[in-house]
């Protein structure tokens, strides 16, 4: 038989912290204002924290805290007694508990407190939210509820977002809530938001957080990054303080210049975002066109420049040489060929230095001559053609026994060339794998391209469709009550090629000449791609691969013939390219 005394004993212990004989430990509150006598036995078996304070003592252990709230006072009366009573506890006191367990590593108390307020005080939790969520991040060792808090800021995040103790958030707190999948913002506004976000903690020095927004925007918000790519490249680099995103763009740039260069943003960058550029040897531009550039930014930056080069007097090409200097010494002005040098270098030789521009000359007349001025080397210009077998494949959609059989159709040829007699080259100007699926940014690289092939992916089938476009396509469009305009043509087409399961092409061209092609206004080009009639690339989510809006349309109005066996005329992507096509010399 077995006699047990648990209550009993339970009771002594009580008993024991109000008996003021035999004490060891003085527990000494801020400036002495409350002294507690306890048992160094009872202190160390109950907590670790205390276990570790009075490792070494001898007869006597004072421990000194500071002021501390009449809640620990009561904490410490209710932590060694067996049954801990709270029913008629107050929350506040009940959550002030927990972190006061906490504090002193009492894990058992803790992890029940945070229990108990979870399943009975959530409306007290939601009251208070804003301060919870900033404590338990702070202590950053409440996992239950940090997890039921970021559960319901994943609903409804504007109640942590819009709050006043947003800006006071610990980085951890950020980190868990961008991490969720199921965070309930719109992809575009809750990017923007991160974007801000990164550029507030910049100015008020939190650079830890700073870095972890970049790395975050780099590693999962390419195609945000890259649709508002103007915006996000000037602002950089006016702070001047975002390397990695720096980096970023600018390898962007260096393989499709003309995304900045041809923009309205490009003469409103701040210089050092164009020398980060003229400093890169990959920039995928020939040197002229490279220093035209540089000089309408100068000409930019100094509006009361005569527009007539002819009457700049000496005082005007100074300023522009004033404007340009961090610039002039990365041209490569020895990569410039005799004629360009005559027409585009010469008009603004007094922007060069009196040697830089005699070694110049000399290297035109005599160019294996040693010459005193640096010669920088020629830029590594990538040749786009099709890559040899043995490489990478020139698309990742289509084969070149495709290329061939497009390039019939473009020819309107009966039969379709072999492999060896193709005469155009299919060079890719845009890849949603590498460029992102921004509907922008289709606006953006494609501008101004004529004769191009867009081909996609359907998502969920074996389906690669695609249309031909020998028009220019234009992004220039204004925005409302123009919606953009219809383009005529008779030699567009749009196609379904042999892939998989699908055994045969299809080749379909325009029937309604006058609504072959659409360049759709600049307020519509974050949700609309290329628009061949019939069939469009949509995205309300600025994104082809996040929702199912892209369109066919069976009827065939605008072409002759159904591309499509499928009855729904909706459907995703999973990639898409665009090519431009330029026949063999």
């Amino acid at each position: 038989m077995s006699l047990k005394f648990f209550d009993k004993l339970s009771q002594n212990f009580i008993e024991l912290l109000n008996d003021k004989d035999d004490y060891n430990v003085i527990i000494e509150i801020e400036n002495k204002e409350k002294l507690f006598t306890a048992h160094s036995n009872i202190l160390k078996y109950r907590s670790p924290y205390f276990r570790k304070e009075l490792k070494i003592f001898s007869q006597m252990k004072i421990i000194l805290r500071p002021l501390l709230s009449q809640m620990y006072l009561l904490k410490f009366l209710m932590l060694f007694s067996r049954i801990v009573n709270l029913e008629n506890v107050e929350t506040r006191f009940i959550f002030d508990l927990m972190l006061g367990a906490n504090e002193f590593e009492l894990m058992e108390l803790t992890i029940k407190l945070e229990t108990y307020l979870i399943d009975t005080k959530a409306s007290w939790l939601k009251t208070y939210f804003s301060r919870v969520y900033r404590t338990i991040f702070n202590e950053n060792n409440f996992k239950n509820l940090e997890n039921y808090c970021n559960d319901i800021i994943a609903k409804h995040p504007n109640i942590i977002i819009d709050s006043l103790d947003f800006i006071s958030l610990p980085v951890s707190a950020l980190v868990s809530l961008l991490k969720r999948d199921d965070l309930q913002m719109e992809e575009n506004v809750e990017t923007r938001f991160i974007f801000d976000l990164m550029l507030g903690a910049n100015e008020f020095e939190l650079m830890e957080l700073t870095i972890k927004l970049e790395t975050y925007l780099i590693d999962t918000k390419a195609s945000w990054l890259k649709t508002y790519f103007s915006r996000v490249y000037r602002t950089i680099f006016n702070e001047n303080n975002f390397k990695n995103l720096e980096n970023y763009c600018n390898d962007i740039i260096a393989k499709h210049p003309n995304i900045i260069i041809d923009s309205l943003d490009f003469i409103s960058l701040p210089v050092s975002a164009l020398v980060s550029l003229l400093k890169r040897d990959d920039l995928q531009m020939e040197e002229v066109k490279i220093w035209e550039y540089v000089i309408k930014w100068g000409i930019s930056q100094n509006p009361t420049l005569p527009t007539n080069l002819e009457e700049w007097s000496k005082e005007n090409f100074l300023t522009l040489k004033t404007t340009l200097q961090p610039c002039l010494s990365l041209i490569r002005y020895f990569h410039i060929s005799n004629i360009e040098i005559f027409d585009k270098i010469r008009p603004y030789k007094k922007l060069l230095d009196k040697q830089l521009w005699l070694d110049i000359n000399q290297h035109l007349v005599a160019p294996d001559r040693p010459v005193i001025s640096t010669i920088l080397p020629a830029r590594s210009i990538l040749l786009k053609e099709l890559p040899p077998r043995n490489e990478e494949p020139f698309s990742t959609i289509i084969s070149e026994e495709h290329v061939a059989e497009i390039s019939s159709w473009i020819d309107r040829k009966t039969t379709t060339y072999s492999m060896a007699n193709i005469p155009y080259r299919f060079e890719i100007i845009l890849s949603g794998f590498k460029d992102g699926f921004a509907p922008q940014t289709f606006w953006d690289i494609c501008h101004g391209n004529t004769k191009t092939v867009v081909v996609i992916k359907v998502k969920g089938t074996d389906e690669i469709l695609g249309g031909y476009n020998p028009l220019a396509w234009d992004n220039t469009y204004p925005d409302p009550p123009s919606i953009g305009k219809w383009m005529k043509t008779k030699d567009s087409f749009i196609f379904s090629l042999k892939n998989g399961n699908i055994q045969n092409s299809i080749i379909s061209r325009v029937k309604s000449t006058q609504f072959a092609i659409a360049n759709v206004s600049k307020s519509s080009q974050n949700k609309i791609g290329p628009h061949f009639g019939d069939f469009v690339l949509k995205s309300k989510k600025s994104d082809f691969t996040l929702d199912d809006v892209s369109y066919y349309d069976i009827e065939s109005y605008c072409y002759e013939k159904s591309i499509r066996t499928s009855s729904s005329a909706y459907f995703s992507i999973v990639d898409y390219e665009v090519f431009k096509i330029v026949g063999k010399s």
